[in-house]
């Protein structure tokens, strides 16, 4: 590869959330078709609070690795026994899945705490423990800081923990500030946090549910941003021009940073995925 194309590669990933219809399920199989032109190193499947989802993400996932791609099942703990993980561990080697987005995930509402592992570290550790290095362990990351952390240290000291515990690599929360991201790698390194730490991408398509969903997660939407989205009102050709700009500049900035991958949080769509990767050169 020469020295001019050297900069636009970048190796990409794509998360899907399981669908909740038969309808939802033959879209998102049209939407993967699209976004496999990505040559994507893997695909990602959600899970739902307390694993509401399981049967729809291991679903999705079986679908993934007949289309021939490398699937991550999400897998998270909160609520979870050992014997339970143990018979999902069992169930994905089973199914061929080598790569596990481990979480601690959230109870459905209505929930005590319950369960057997307290928080992501546990569950990396408990997989490590009894499958040794089967999977590719992914764990979460988040540079504006997890919403329920005391504080930004000791959100940095829980994700030294999960890598600590045994995992691979990492991918963010989204962002739009790629300070926030950089920064964070900074003192990530600073503990001795070697793994690669993956940049999740958020492409705007809507301005309501990114609202909706930033409040939610605690991911900062610039006030330029956040002021620019509410000026156009209802215009959506406005909004997704716009949300198309930011992301593209954001992905270029974390390019030029030196970030080691890509991971898109399709929404369970194709369009601007597909577009801001050609905006980057990398379709």
């Amino acid at each position: 590869m020469s020295e001019q194309q050297a900069p636009q590669s970048l190796p990409l990933s794509i998360e899907f959330f399981p669908p909740k219809t038969p309808e939802g399920v033959v879209k998102l199989r049209a939407v993967r078709q699209q976004l496999y032109a990505l040559q994507p190193e893997f695909c990602s499947v959600t899970y739902g609070a307390g694993g509401s989802t399981q049967e729809g993400t291991f679903a999705a996932v079986k679908e993934i690795l007949a289309e021939g791609l490398d699937a991550a099942s999400h897998i998270s703990c909160i609520g979870a026994t050992q014997s339970t993980m143990r018979e999902n561990l069992t169930t994905l080697k089973g199914m061929g899945v080598k790569r596990l987005v481990t979480l601690r995930g959230d109870l459905p509402s209505g929930y005590g705490a319950g369960g057997e592992f307290h928080y992501a570290s546990d569950l990396v550790a408990f997989i490590r423990a009894e499958t040794g290095d089967y999977f590719h362990l992914e764990v979460a990351a988040y540079p504006e800081v997890h919403p329920q952390a005391r504080s930004p240290e000791a959100d940095l000291q829980a994700f030294a923990a999960k890598v600590k515990a045994g995992a691979d690599s990492a991918i963010t929360q989204y962002f739009y500030n790629a300070d926030a991201y950089f920064r964070f790698v900074e003192d990530a390194d600073a503990l001795g946090v070697t793994v690669p730490i993956v940049p999740g991408i958020m492409p705007i398509t809507s301005s309501t549910q990114l609202m909706r969903f930033s409040d939610a997660c605690g991911a900062e939407i610039p006030r330029w941003v956040r002021l620019r989205l509410q000026a156009y009102g209802d215009d959506t050709a406005s909004i997704k021009a716009f949300g198309l700009d930011v992301v593209t500049a954001l992905c270029e900035q974390l390019r030029a940073g030196g970030a080691p991958a890509l991971h898109f949080y399709s929404m369970n769509q194709s369009a601007a995925t597909l577009e801001i990767s050609q905006r980057l050169g990398l379709i």
